[in-house]
């Protein structure tokens, strides 16, 4: 006697997962929505946790996406999304080229689609992009299932802005857009209209470090944006608990954001967090 298995015909996506809470938002977005979710964890920066929340997991090396297109085929996902942190800074790290041995859709990449470009994050990852669309993959926006967590417009918290904030905000938002525009970082610190710390290749959380240490009294203002041409597709700005708890800790009082553009991870635990802190949120 043949017994029947029940085929799963959900819609199927793939997830490519960095660290950090956003991949489980997403994951959670595209169950609810329907879809059935196949992820494929990037070593030493997807959390093991994941494999609870999406119906199939499997972990794949950094510059080997050959084996992340195989699995995401062979499954049925001709669509996907890449969400997460990966460490840039594990790229200038000795025994690299051990670490990170690529595979020859990697060698192609990065020899072919990016000859004759620049190697900054847009190129890299459009070229990405292009070789996941060459094997019938599409990369989504990565935001499209959660964007009930996106910036509103205006003040966000019960905590308001002073008129010396807010004063703050109008003087570093032109400059923030700008390092966006130039692919230098999402992120500034402004105090009494002088910029105490830029974001590069370190990160947001480490400036934050910095403008705390450069600014004892404390009183300054995070400013955080996409870049004025944001794929929606990539590298998402995002902030969450650990953005507040930084700011308090390091003595910034204010966190003003793009609207539509910035995610708030978990957001309404964050504003929350905020308004306990006394940290003002500010979308732009």
């Amino acid at each position: 006697m043949v017994i029947a298995t029940q085929r799963d015909e959900r819609p199927v996506l793939g997830l490519i997962a960095g660290e950090g809470r956003l991949p489980f938002m997403v994951a959670d977005g595209a169950r609810r929505a329907g879809m059935r979710v196949v992820c494929i964890g990037l070593a030493g920066s997807a959390s093991p946790e994941l494999a609870g929340y999406v119906d199939d997991f499997f972990y794949g090396a950094v510059a080997r996406p050959g084996g992340w297109m195989r699995k995401l085929r062979r499954r049925g996902a001709t669509r996907a999304i890449m969400v997460g942190r990966v460490a840039k800074t594990g790229i200038f790290t000795p025994w690299r080229i051990l670490r990170y041995l690529p595979d020859w859709r990697a060698l192609r990449i990065w020899y072919v689609r990016l000859r004759g470009k620049d190697k900054r994050n847009d190129s890299v990852l459009n070229a990405i992009a292009e070789e996941f669309a060459s094997d019938g993959i599409i990369l989504e926006n990565s935001v499209m299932y959660c964007k009930e967590h996106l910036a509103d417009e205006g003040v966000m918290t019960k905590i308001q802005p002073s008129s010396a904030v807010r004063a703050d905000i109008a003087f570093g938002w032109p400059m923030v857009l700008e390092i966006g525009r130039l692919d230098i970082g999402q992120a500034i610190a402004v105090r009494e209209r002088e910029i105490l710390a830029v974001e590069a290749i370190e990160g947001t959380a480490e400036m934050i470090e910095r403008a705390g240490a450069l600014c004892k009294k404390g009183g300054w203002t995070l400013l955080k944006s996409a870049k004025p041409d944001q794929d929606m597709r990539f590298d998402v700005p995002c902030v969450g608990p650990d953005t507040i708890q930084s700011l308090k800790r390091c003595g910034g009082v204010c966190l003003a954001i793009e609207k539509g553009r910035t995610l708030i991870i978990d957001k309404p635990q964050t504003l929350a967090l905020a308004d306990k802190l006394g940290i003002a949120v500010v979308g732009i």
